[in-house]
């Protein structure tokens, strides 16, 4: 049975998302050991899972986009979840629709039920970790629903001082085991958490 990874990337004050639509917050502190680091986390993906709207939003720029992240983030099967039951991923736009890596966007699975049972059905397949990396409302849901078997998360050199978080109202405490971390060369560092069982 394979596992749920959550990868986020995080203020130094555990925001996701900051107030300035213009910020360019999380590219500060990138080198070259870290960008190493997130090319690992997604290569060893079976799966990319996303929100709907992060989904619209990268699914026009990784077709044509350049540097060794691009092959991971084209190559690996899809899932989109939405509450949207009529959302058809052959509607997005990307470039060169014609093309293998644009087609794996286009031919991205749609995941519409219930969160719990869609991911207990993704977890019953092989091939790699479910990779959870886009809208911080899905990676909150997931969070909530208790679906995560491991986070990994890169907290940049960076406060926002205010945003949004992915752990922002959770109904209890959650208790995480340290299974790793990293520090890079740019400041960052690269943490990876498992769910201490209770």
């Amino acid at each position: 049975m394979r596992e749920l990874v959550l990868k986020m990337s995080m203020s130094l004050d555990g925001f996701v998302a900051g107030r300035r639509a213009d910020s360019d917050w999380m590219f500060r502190g990138g080198s070259p050991d870290s960008m190493a680091w997130v090319l690992d986390v997604v290569t060893g993906a079976g799966l990319h899972a996303f929100g709907r709207k992060t989904f619209e939003t990268i699914s026009a720029f990784w077709p044509t986009a350049p540097g060794p992240l691009a092959e991971p983030m084209n190559r690996i099967p899809k899932v989109v979840f939405t509450t949207q039951r009529d959302f058809d991923p052959r509607t997005v736009a990307v470039p060169d629709r014609g093309s293998p890596a644009a087609a794996t966007w286009t031919g991205a699975r749609v995941a519409s039920g219930l969160l719990e049972a869609e991911v207990a059905a993704l977890k019953q397949e092989s091939d790699g970790y479910v990779l959870a990396q886009g809208g911080t409302g899905f990676g909150r849901s997931l969070v909530r629903a208790g679906l995560v078997d491991e986070y990994r998360l890169a907290v940049l050199p960076v406060v926002l001082g205010s945003g949004d978080g992915v752990f922002a109202g959770l109904p209890d405490e959650l208790d995480l085991h340290l299974v790793s971390s990293e520090t890079f060369a740019g400041g960052a560092l690269g943490l990876m958490y498992r769910p201490t069982s209770r």
